[in-house]
């Protein structure tokens, strides 16, 4: 048995590591599969494993495989161990992402699958140019079957490590009625024609050779002494396999992991690959890293009560000799625009306080959530930063639709219209577009006038022709409507009638998904503005935001974009059921899509250092109404010993443990559930599954509809009571929404329909 124990004559790489870490390093044998917990040390044990393996002279740095995720991890292992063990590591040319060692691999027998050692990898572009191409051959309709969809299955089939041959009937008939296995061959044929490969085909060709070529495979593993993988968790059947492969003769293969991080199943990755890691290799050594270095008690306390909810995981309890620190805040806010408004406010209390804008950061579901925290942050000044991704304003989406809008507005927006002329496509080519400015500026014109003299002549095709004549058509019955639709509803008709609303849904992407979701905040967010020329001037102000690059700023992200990220204070917003939980997400993945929306949770808590704050609202604006919601089950799954509540209406975690046992969880039979009841009949006959509170969400239901309405008795300066807050003075009205000064408890805002003339 390895010993563990610390010793003065350590070399430096093992000092300073605790006992599982140094087990980790010392373990060098056999499979081993380190479960290392959120901020528990797992890449100083990682690297202290590389160097002891060089150090000790079990092997030349030449026979160590050693495989991360991104670029990044692969720099900052090289980095480390060239500190602690010298030059040494330059001799590492098999340390790197997955697909720069499986490309260093094909370039070496590309031959074996019909290339050359030259081979170019495409990207994305170059792949739709090519799939559009085999797509028209084959006289499929490629509105209705985008390049885009077929790509994102590809990709998935080799994600799974699957040819083309091995696409079976029901899987290829995902994609036009049954086209897809077709096209996915004749694709791989014409990569091969043009000598070229996309990203997948680098980890499945090389998967084939290995399992095709016997004698390339032993090749490999006489090589790999040691063989080391980061972030196991993350790993697709491609990967898995190809990784099994190589470490079947000499076993000596460590993966580092947390099954309770795997949050990337859109990306093909399958937390089954780390879960069944024994099964894959008898006798494996597990060490459990649970010594966080990270987070207080309670926010480990927060983040372990949630994860333990998930019934498939091979289970580890976090621990840390940080001080106590304080509890999780769990804050109930009234609707979106609270959500925003507090935050705000905490962050500049935080700020009055000595803290740095740097170490605080904003957690979200989904990116089209960012909008209400940047216009309110614009509003008071507070900078800020997005991190993977572009700022709502900036994103693709956003500006097509605010080109139709600038268009409409100002007629004379020449910019708006080259942007949006051939948006969707209109078969107005680079050609058209250019004899449109040849004649705008022959006469002083601008584009849309110009397009509108050019339909009188015979500059264009007559397909040409008949595409600009019917937008020219569309802007001016758009422009018409402007004067008599409310200018939300006329953005939403706008990208409807435009086709660019069905353009995104014929995606049929994850990604394309989130566009629309981001396009419905838009309009949604129009909703505020009185006229659209007011919107579109608050746009301008908000899009010149540009403060200094080396300004302190908040920042904004989806947890996913967080993993591996740390702050003192975390703000974790949206956690309302159907939000956080994703809706979608449930409809499609059922009890998997929960479990990884738990471990999202999980990765979501365990970012935070010092302090996290949990948002939820009682009411949301979707599609132009008032939505009523109930605050995420995660939130009822967080320990009441480590959460403080504070809320502006009744509810929060105390509500939902006091309603929890009304209704039976639906998931009950895979996970820790109370059983097949009420609850899992009512959800099945309502067609999708649910553990709202029937009651309460009834309850407000009906408040939200009565307020809808308005009332006629408020006005400002009135006295109100409140059942919750007491008597107090009407401040403001908006619609049915009230500002109210209360005597005890201060300004809140609340529907007219929870109070009454005192």
């Amino acid at each position: 048995m390895t010993t563990v124990t610390p010793s003065p004559h350590d070399p430096p790489y093992l000092q300073g590591l605790n006992p599982p870490q140094r087990e980790a390093v010392l373990t060098t044998e056999g499979p081993v599969l380190v479960l290392a917990g959120a901020g528990t040390g797992k890449t100083a044990a990682l690297t202290a494993r590389l160097a002891h393996l060089i150090a000790t002279r079990r092997a030349y740095p030449s026979e160590i495989l050693a495989v991360t995720f991104t670029n990044k991890a692969a720099r900052e292992m090289r980095e480390r161990v060239g500190r602690m063990i010298g030059p040494a590591v330059e001799g590492m040319p098999w340390l790197g992402t997955f697909h720069a060692i499986a490309a260093k691999m094909l370039r070496r027998h590309a031959e074996l699958v019909g290339l050359q050692s030259n081979f170019t990898i495409l990207d994305t572009d170059d792949q739709l140019r090519l799939m559009k191409q085999l797509i028209q051959a084959e006289g499929i309709d490629e509105k209705r079957w985008p390049a885009r969809q077929l790509g994102g299955l590809i990709d998935q089939w080799k994600n799974k490590g699957l040819t083309p041959e091995e696409i079976g009937a029901g899987e290829s008939e995902a994609y036009a009625h049954g086209s897809g296995q077709k096209l996915y061959a004749a694709y791989q044929a014409r990569l091969r024609e043009v000598n070229a490969c996309d990203f997948g085909d680098l980890l499945l060709h090389v998967l084939t050779i290995l399992k095709r070529h016997r004698d390339v495979l032993e090749s490999y593993q006489q090589r790999f002494r040691y063989i080391m993988v980061d972030e196991y968790q993350d790993t697709n059947s491609s990967q898995y396999l190809w990784l099994r492969l190589l470490a079947q003769q000499r076993k000596n293969i460590c993966c580092v992991g947390d099954d309770d991080q795997s949050i990337y199943s859109w990306r093909g990755a399958e937390v089954a690959n780390i879960l069944r890691f024994e099964k894959d290799f008898p006798g494996a050594k597990i060490v459990r890293l649970e010594q966080n270095y990270r987070s207080t008690p309670h926010i480990l306390g927060a983040a372990s009560g949630v994860i333990a909810e998930n019934g498939n995981r091979l289970g580890k309890t976090l621990w840390t000799d940080i001080d106590v620190g304080e509890k999780v805040r769990v804050l109930g806010v009234w609707d979106g625009p609270e959500e925003a408004r507090r935050v705000g406010d905490e962050i500049e209390g935080i700020e009055r306080g000595g803290g740095s804008l740097d170490e605080v950061a904003i957690l979200v579901r989904a990116q089209h959530q960012t909008r209400e925290f940047e216009d309110r942050f614009i509003q008071i000044g507070l900078p800020y930063r997005i991190v993977g991704g572009f700022r709502f304003y900036e994103r693709a989406e956003i500006r097509d639709a605010l080109a139709y809008l600038r268009l409409i507005n100002q007629p004379a927006d020449d910019l708006a219209f080259e942007r949006i002329v051939n948006i969707p496509k209109r078969g107005l080519g680079d050609k058209a577009v250019e004899k449109l400015h040849r004649l705008a500026r022959a006469q002083a014109i601008p584009l849309t006038l110009a397009a509108a003299h050019i339909l009188d002549t015979d500059e264009l095709t007559p397909q040409a022709r008949r595409s600009l004549g019917g937008f020219i058509g569309d802007l001016a019955r758009w422009r018409d409507r402007a004067a008599q639709l409310p200018h939300a509803e006329l953005a939403r008709q706008i990208l409807d009638e435009s086709g660019y609303t069905a353009m995104l849904q014929a995606e049929r992407t994850a990604e394309s998904a989130g566009r629309l979701e981001n396009l419905n905040e838009l309009t949604r967010a129009m909703e505020e503005y009185e006229t659209l020329g007011a919107f579109l001037e608050h746009v301008s102000l908000v899009m010149d935001n540009d403060a200094q690059a080396e300004e302190r700023k908040v920042t904004i992200m989806t947890i996913h974009a967080a993993k591996g990220l740390e702050f003192d204070t975390v703000f974790l917003v949206g956690w309302e059921e159907g939000v956080f939980p994703s809706q979608r997400a449930l409809d499609e993945g059922g009890l998997s899509a929960l479990e990884e929306e738990r471990r999202l949770a999980y990765v979501a808590l365990t970012r935070a250092r010092k302090a996290c704050i949990v948002l939820h609202a009682a009411n949301r604006r979707i599609y132009g109404q008032w939505t009523s919601s109930i605050p995420s089950r995660f939130v009822g799954e967080l320990p009441p010993e480590h959460v403080d509540e504070e809320s502006s209406m009744t509810g929060g975690a105390s509500l939902w443990r006091a309603n929890w046992s009304e209704r039976a969880d639906p998931f009950a039979d895979a996970g820790r559930g109370t059983g097949r009841g009420p609850g899992w009949q009512r959800a099945q006959q309502g067609g999708q599954f649910s553990r709202e509170p029937v009651r309460i969400v009834e309850a407000r239901a009906s408040a939200v509809s009565l307020g809808n309405r308005g009332r006629d008795d408020m006005t400002v300066g009135l006295r109100v009571f409140h059942q919750k807050f007491g008597y107090g003075t009407v401040a403001e009205i908006e619609g049915n929404k009230l500002e109210i000064d209360f005597e005890t408890a201060g300004r809140k805002r609340v529907m007219d329909s929870f109070v009454n003339p005192a």
